[in-house]
């Protein structure tokens, strides 16, 4: 004895419906962009970085102690920047002498080249920290170095002005 459609319950067909219509609403859903805020948006940047992110410019040789430090602690900082997810405080700061300077902090720069290069991937994968230099405007290959502060904050420094184009 088998059963024709009309024989089967109320039930069954409220299911079935119910099935279908999930299955297309995934289906659509699937197929359609992502209602997210967009990421140029400012109340979206300070979403994600969660703090104002200062700027401010110094000349290389007043922080060349700074720098220098930072510089030599790249690796351990890239590594420590893809497991931060908040900060109380992101500064940049803006080097416009740097390209011009010989000495210590260009040699360290050329000696932790590759260490550099992992920072800014680093930077790069990382949300928090790729929009706070992004809503800056600043190039990635800008980037020589960074610094974790005590405080919860942290020291991006950049190479050249703030004033750039």
């Amino acid at each position: 004895m088998s059963l024709s459609i009309m024989d089967r319950p109320a039930a069954v067909d409220t299911r079935l419906h119910l099935i279908i219509g999930l299955a297309i609403a995934a289906a659509f859903a699937l197929q359609t962009p992502l209602f997210a805020q967009g990421l140029q948006r400012e109340e979206a940047i300070d979403a994600i970085v969660g703090s104002e992110v200062k700027t401010e410019e110094v000349e290389a040789d007043a922080a060349s102690s700074r720098i220098l430090a930072a510089i030599d602690a790249t690796a351990q900082n890239a590594e420590r920047v893809r497991k931060t997810f908040s900060l109380d405080e992101i500064d940049i700061v803006f080097l416009p002498d740097l390209e011009e300077k010989d000495g210590s902090i260009a040699s360290a720069l050329v000696e932790n080249e590759d260490e550099i290069a992992m920072l800014r991937e680093a930077i790069e994968g990382s949300a928090l920290f790729f929009h706070a230099v992004d809503s800056r405007s600043i190039q990635l290959r800008d980037v020589v170095a960074l610094e974790y502060a005590e405080r919860g904050g942290v020291t991006i420094f950049v190479k050249g002005g703030a004033n750039r184009n």
